[in-house]
């Protein structure tokens, strides 16, 4: 997804969207603050309910570590 949304200050871009179990969404999009900032946005949708949190890098990295391992631990055997 390359969906550009500009700004005078920053440039959204689409990473991918997930469709979560109960009706739940989450969009991941990269903000280009164009000072030399990049930040990954996260929008959680809950029916009405939206939550914003915008990460670093550093973050990031150790968000999608604690999910690889979670997803590993609670994966039954007969699947990958």
């Amino acid at each position: 997804m390359t969906d550009d949304m500009d700004d005078s200050s920053e440039t959204l871009s689409e990473l991918a969207e997930h469709i979560l179990p109960f009706g739940r969404r989450v969009r991941l999009l990269n903000i280009d603050y164009h000072n030399g900032l990049n930040m990954m946005r996260l929008i959680w949708r809950e029916g009405k309910r939206i939550t914003q949190v915008d990460i670093d890098a550093d973050s990031a990295a150790q968000l999608g570590a604690d999910l690889v391992a979670w997803a590993k631990q609670n994966t039954p055997d007969n699947e990958s």
